[in-house]
């Protein structure tokens, strides 16, 4: 599913990645752990495409990605991944059910089969009462949810997620917790999740932990 070989990144001549090796399997779902400064969101970020390798190769389903071009690697986003952020990068002047068609629409696919998925999503959710509210009018555990829900409207193959419940009291990342859970069995999707919650860690099929710009567990 994800492969990457001997990732290294550098900023500023700062060495963030110091030669990254993994192998993502189909339906698993991995937790990122270690410090601040590890590499983990870096790494993270490569895996999605948002950011390329210096040196290294990153394939997805056995195809090299890195190389490709910038409207390639959009539509391999686009078609193929998934992301949810800590911060839920919702635009406030839609509706959660506009926020979550907003792919498909980018996608350029029906308009009513988006509109219908995003419904279904909102429901498996349990924002099914909450379609017409726009991100200032829903709580913070509600925002997460539209967002994870916006992140499956074009049926990815993997969700990637950066501190996904960073922002969110114990009880909604609980919920949070569950709700990855229940979308991989329902869907087998993979999830790779950067985490600094150790319970999530724990309960994942993997557990990593980068330290130093290194994989050392």
């Amino acid at each position: 599913m994800i492969t990457c070989s001997n990732i290294k990144k550098q900023y500023d001549g700062l060495q963030v990645l110091k030669g990254v090796s993994l192998t993502i399997e189909k339906g698993e779902l991995v937790c990122i752990v270690g410090p601040s400064g590890a590499g983990k969101s870096t790494l993270l970020h490569i895996l999605g495409t948002l950011d390329t390798p210096d040196e290294g190769d990153l394939l997805l389903n056995g195809k090299k990605i890195n190389g490709l071009n910038s409207n390639q690697l959009a539509e391999i986003r686009n078609k193929n991944l998934g992301f949810v952020f800590q911060f839920h990068h919702l635009l406030p002047e839609f509706t959660a059910l506009e926020n979550v068609c907003i792919p498909g629409f980018i996608a350029r696919r029906n308009e009513n089969e988006v509109k219908e998925r995003a419904r279904f999503l909102l429901d498996l959710m349990g924002l099914s009462n909450r379609l017409e509210h726009k991100p200032n009018e829903l709580s913070g555990g509600e925002q997460q949810r539209v967002s994870v829900a916006r992140a499956l409207i074009n049926n990815p193959e993997i969700i990637l997620a950066d501190e996904p419940t960073g922002n969110l009291d114990s009880n909604n990342s609980k919920e949070l917790h569950q709700l990855f859970f229940d979308l991989k069995a329902k869907f087998n999707q993979t999830f790779v999740i950067v985490t600094h919650n150790e319970a999530l860690a724990e309960m994942a099929d993997r557990k990593l932990v980068m330290k130093d710009g290194l994989i050392v567990l």
